[in-house]
């Protein structure tokens, strides 16, 4: 069976392993990122114990409380609190800055990777897990608990081009007003929108908000470089600046996202950044969080 070749304009996927070879891929991640979090043996039903009560017929053997039912003398059963568990988001910058790379791996093929794994370890804390495109593409499938939908929009970003602008402000303002309540939103994006921080802090207001920002090496060697002009990845806009100015403009972004509250980790493309996700997102209980 011979593929079938891209629509135009679309160049071929992120990286050489088949479909077959990327699931395994993302599963092993999410099992990483779930590492030291045992899901609860009460999926669907609660977590938290309530009080226990008088057997009623019906009532399930297996939530019998057998410490009361010995006491009195009369069958009881546990009930449990059903948490609501909060919907998690994952927006994934499309955009050419991710695309264009100076190592092997690319920020847009660690982004996809990364919501591959964190949407699996989010399945397994019972989260409802949804993603957005915050390049040009319409891209936004609601949270929903079906691991098949999560493979689908996996292959389907597999795809990429050279010619998208980033939305992320415009795209993330749309969407936390159409939450009706509150969810978890993670970022995986360069961050070189300028107008997506002010959105980020308003939108902390309301929504947990983590940023991981994804960084090129080409993007930190130019610092001592002086004057230099350059041409913008998205735009083709040609511009001058100067060396130290990424560098400033990098910790006004760490500084003002940690003003709002807004957790952040910034990985590098050419380093390995597994076991820093891990810890980011496991320190901070990220993918174990309840209702609020």
């Amino acid at each position: 069976m011979t593929r079938a070749a891209p629509p135009e304009g679309w160049l071929p996927e992120l990286d050489p392993l088949d479909s077959r070879q990327f699931v395994i891929a993302i599963k092993r991640l999410a099992d990483s990122l779930s590492y030291g979090t045992d899901p609860s043996p009460f999926l669907g039903s609660g977590i938290e114990f309530v009080q226990s009560r008088p057997y009623v017929w019906g009532d399930p053997v297996r939530a019998i409380d057998w410490k009361v039912t010995a006491r009195t003398g009369k069958v009881h059963i546990k009930e449990f609190e059903a948490p609501k568990r909060m919907p998690v988001y994952l927006l994934i910058d499309t955009s050419a800055s991710m695309v264009i790379s100076s190592v092997r791996r690319s920020k847009y093929a660690i982004a996809v990777q990364l919501a591959g794994g964190l949407a699996y370890a989010c399945l397994d804390r019972i989260s409802p897990v949804g993603v957005m495109g915050v390049g040009s593409r319409e891209f936004l499938i609601r949270p929903s608990l079906s691991r098949l939908q999560i493979l689908q929009w996996l292959h389907r970003l597999r795809r990429f081009r050279y010619d998208e602008h980033t939305s992320l402000a415009r795209k993330l303002a749309e969407l936390a007003s159409s939450l009706t309540q509150r969810a978890l939103l993670i970022i995986l994006s360069d961050m070189h929108d300028p107008a997506a921080l002010p959105v980020l802090k308003r939108t902390a207001q309301e929504h947990d908000v983590a940023v991981v920002q994804l960084r090129d090496p080409a993007e930190t060697g130019l610092r001592g470089s002086g004057f230099f002009r350059a041409r913008e990845a998205e735009t083709g806009r040609v511009f001058v600046t100067h060396g130290r100015r990424r560098w400033l403009e990098q910790q006004v972004l760490e500084r003002e996202l940690r003003r709002a509250g807004i957790d952040h980790l910034l990985l590098a493309t050419d380093q390995p950044f597994l076991v820093k996700v891990r810890h980011f997102f496991q320190s901070r209980q990220l993918l174990g969080r309840g209702a609020r």
